[in-house]
């Protein structure tokens, strides 16, 4: 499975982006998906993460409530809606399918998009 992230930028506090993973393979719709992400300097870390039928989601709590993860099978597109961004939200996001639910660590899942990078600055 090929995995395509993309949606980041440049964004002011407060304000919000819509990050997409799109895959290659029909089967990702098997798959849990997660989003992570990495700033400068320290280490990659769990974001939000959905089943494969999308009906159950699981999200830090650093970003609880600001973030929604959401998936259209048909498009084999995951999303993750990111509102009221803060400067600490700046990083390189990546998505990722694994094959075990729920699953937060980045050893338990399988494949990778190439990142795409949010910067939160006035």
């Amino acid at each position: 499975v090929q995995l395509q992230a993309c949606g980041g930028g440049l964004v002011q506090p407060g304000g919000s982006l819509r990050l997409s993973c799109a895959a290659s393979a029909r089967t990702f719709s098997r798959y849990p998906v997660g989003w992570f992400r990495q700033a400068p300097g320290k280490e990659r870390d769990f974001v939000a993460a959905i089943t494969w039928s999308g009906d159950d989601a699981y999200y830090a709590d650093s970003v609880k409530g600001r973030f929604t993860i959401f998936r259209d099978n048909a498009k084999n597109t995951v999303y993750l809606q990111m509102n009221s961004l803060k400067p600490e939200d700046t990083a390189v996001y990546y998505c990722a399918a694994g094959s075990s639910w729920p699953s937060v660590g980045i050893h338990e899942y399988d494949y990778w998009g190439q990142g795409t990078q949010v910067t939160v600055s006035s």
